[in-house]
């Protein structure tokens, strides 16, 4: 029998192993796809397969690094980069026609289009059984993002978003030190970032520019209304227009806040307040709200008790915009980075932290060299976000920042820009349910209608 159990065993061979097409990639190695590779989805790519400029003559590249077989951008030129360092991979423009042709052939597929096909292009990769990694925000809208995570459930497949930080040694001492109670209670947190580094809350441009020969513009829209093309759109500066992005709080705030929210056990706000930074000239009170993001924003979100933790406030600041410089900081240190940062405040002391969760301290300096550090609970992950996600994928594991912990996260953060449309309101948030229950009127932005041929 124990012969027999042995070989049993043996002879089962993981998925990973074989492929999806029954082939054996070398040493067990996963089938990946990438769509949106010009941009962030360039590094993400590096993360997951050294590319050829970098590998040496005759030697696969290395131990970490997967098969490209796939890759998949709208604009061949922007990605030509990426595409000329993976040359056996198989190009395409439309990820729909890719997976027709590949999807039996790809184990997993990473994303890093714009915020506003994040949603269609992983849900069809979900249902074709294929393991996703998908940027930060998870999703365009809070109703996209609920979908995604339970469709992760529904077809079984491991999933991690975009936000490096939640693999790194800063949030999980934050977390420890938290739980630990090394500054008591905390009822309230500031988090703020540098971002908008794009042009934001401006008007529709009326002039219609030549789109670029290598560029599908149709393609690009996805699901979003039709609208003629302009540069101001892309490559770079969609995140400031709410067709396509998600502004500068959906942009860092699944960095920022990520210590915030897995350190204070949180889940859905109870409510949520904005007030917004203007240029109050002619041409900012012709601006429709329903079209960019402003030029800064200062956000409150609150939260009732939770388990052992008390009621708590949540404050965002973007746009240049920053809270209140802490006494107990140092004169002449930065608070936080130069990306943005947090600040814990707590009834027995204040923790800082860069914008994802890195350097966290103890403030002031004597308070940190006098704490004793609590055991490392949590644990520790090696290697970078991305082949993190391929080890739960081959280890039958989720991924650090999977869809149960990433899609109630990002939900958290897109209904904060709800408040664009209420500024000085408080806005009560139904969040099982996905409805602000004060302002009924604010729901249809929970589910944006997608453009005609597009679906979920």
């Amino acid at each position: 029998m124990q012969t027999t159990t042995a070989s049993a065993l043996f002879s089962i061979v993981p998925s990973y192993v074989l492929g999806r097409n029954g082939d054996t990639p070398p040493s067990g190695r996963l089938n990946i796809a990438g769509i949106g590779i010009g941009g962030m989805g360039t590094a993400n790519m590096e993360n997951l397969c050294t590319p050829l400029a970098k590998r040496k003559k005759g030697e696969w590249p290395d131990e970490h690094s997967q098969n490209v077989v796939a890759l998949c951008d709208v604009d061949w030129a922007y990605a030509k980069h990426t595409f000329d360092a993976y040359p056996e991979a198989k190009r395409f423009k439309d990820y729909r026609v890719m997976l027709d042709e590949m999807g039996d052939k790809i184990d997993a597929v990473m994303i890093a289009t714009p915020d506003h096909t994040h949603a269609c292009i992983a849900m069809e990769a979900m249902r074709l059984g294929i393991h996703v990694y998908v940027q930060k925000p998870m999703a365009h809208s809070v109703y996209e993002t609920r979908m995604l995570t339970e469709a992760a459930h529904k077809y079984g497949v491991i999933t991690q978003m975009g936000n490096q930080g939640h693999s790194r040694e800063g949030i999980r001492s934050i977390c420890e030190w938290i739980w630990d109670g090394a500054i008591g209670d905390i009822c309230e947190v500031h988090s703020w970032t540098d971002r908008p580094l794009w042009p934001q809350g401006k008007l529709r441009p009326t002039e219609t520019t030549k789109i670029p020969e290598t560029l599908d513009w149709d393609l690009w829209l996805g699901p979003a209304p039709y609208r003629p093309y302009n540069s101001t759109y892309c490559p770079w500066n969609w995140r400031a227009w709410v067709d396509f992005g998600t502004g500068a709080l959906g942009d860092m705030g699944c960095h920022v806040l990520d210590p915030v929210f897995w350190s204070l056990k949180l889940k859905y706000p109870t409510s949520v307040q904005g007030t917004y930074a203007a240029n109050m000239t002619e041409r900012w009170k012709k601006i429709d709200v329903s079209e960019s993001y402003p030029l800064g924003s200062i956000i409150h979100l609150e939260y009732p008790a939770r388990e052992s933790m008390p009621a708590v406030k949540i404050h965002w600041y973007d746009g240049g915009l920053m809270p209140e410089r802490p006494k107990e900081l140092a004169d002449g240190l930065r608070m936080g980075d130069a990306n943005g940062g947090t600040i814990f405040v707590g009834d027995k002391g204040k923790i800082m932290c860069s914008h994802n969760g890195e350097s966290p301290q103890i403030i002031p300096f004597s308070k940190m060299k006098a704490y004793k550090r609590p055991p490392k609970t949590l644990r520790r992950i090696k290697t970078n976000h991305e082949i993190e996600w391929v080890n739960a994928i081959k280890e039958g594991r989720q991924a650090s920042s999977n869809f149960d912990y990433a899609g109630p996260f990002t939900e958290m953060v897109l209904m904060g820009n709800l408040c664009l449309f209420k500024p000085g309101e408080k806005l009560q948030w139904d969040g099982e349910n996905m409805k602000v229950t004060n302002h009924p009127d604010l729901n249809k932005y929970i589910n944006p209608p997608y453009r005609e041929g597009w679906k979920l």
